[in-house]
């Protein structure tokens, strides 16, 4: 009990990031430069040291914990939503060792801004897309489906008269929508978009 609490907690502020995250990337909607100013806007809270070692520290701690948990689970998961909690975690503990990785990779040994331009370089170019765009698309389809999960197992009935089950459904749903809705912001632009040069070591120029 005492590893799924602290799976739980650290869960939650991780969540709060990528909410403020995701958020961010749905604004290139609206053009990189939107990107950009909505991302400089959230760095002033999680861009320094404090902020940066908590998320950090959570993660480190949600992957290790979140192994543990994967290794037990899946011999009791059996329903759909059970096995999508498992198999979601496994998945999203996979795309923060690389993603993070990659990140920091850019920032400290590449000396890159990892902005708007750091993830739509692979993310639209081929052969690169091939591999970047199911990366984010499950990491993101993760996330939600995760959250969904959860909130099947937890939630008490009922919400405007649906079901805890019907609830994650919509919530897995709108999951599916909002990643589309992603990938539009992130590819519809960018080909009136100029990539720095500087990014384009991302993609092998």
């Amino acid at each position: 009990m005492r590893i799924k609490s602290i799976h739980y907690f650290s869960g939650i502020v991780i969540s709060v990031f990528v909410a403020f995250h995701l958020l961010n990337h749905a604004s290139s909607v609206f053009g990189a430069e939107q990107h950009i100013a909505v991302m400089e806007l959230f760095r002033v809270v999680y861009r320094n040291v404090f902020v940066e070692t908590l998320l950090l520290a959570a993660v480190l701690v949600q992957i290790i914990t979140g192994l543990w948990l994967f290794n037990k689970g899946r011999k009791w998961a059996t329903t759909f939503f059970e096995k999508l909690q498992i198999w979601s975690g496994l998945y999203l503990a996979i795309f923060f060792v690389i993603h993070l990785s990659a990140v920091l990779g850019g920032r400290l040994v590449l000396h890159l801004d990892t902005n708007f331009y750091f993830g739509v370089a692979g993310l639209n170019t081929f052969p690169f897309n091939l591999f970047f765009i199911p990366y984010y698309g499950l990491a993101v389809l993760s996330f939600f489906g995760h959250i969904a999960a959860i909130h099947q197992r937890k939630m008490k009935p009922s919400v405007l008269g649906l079901s805890p089950t019907a609830q994650s459904k919509f919530m897995l749903g709108f999951g599916l929508l909002f990643t589309l809705f992603l990938f539009y912001g992130l590819t519809n632009h960018f080909q009136s978009v100029e990539i720095p040069a500087a990014y384009g070591v991302l993609v092998g120029k």
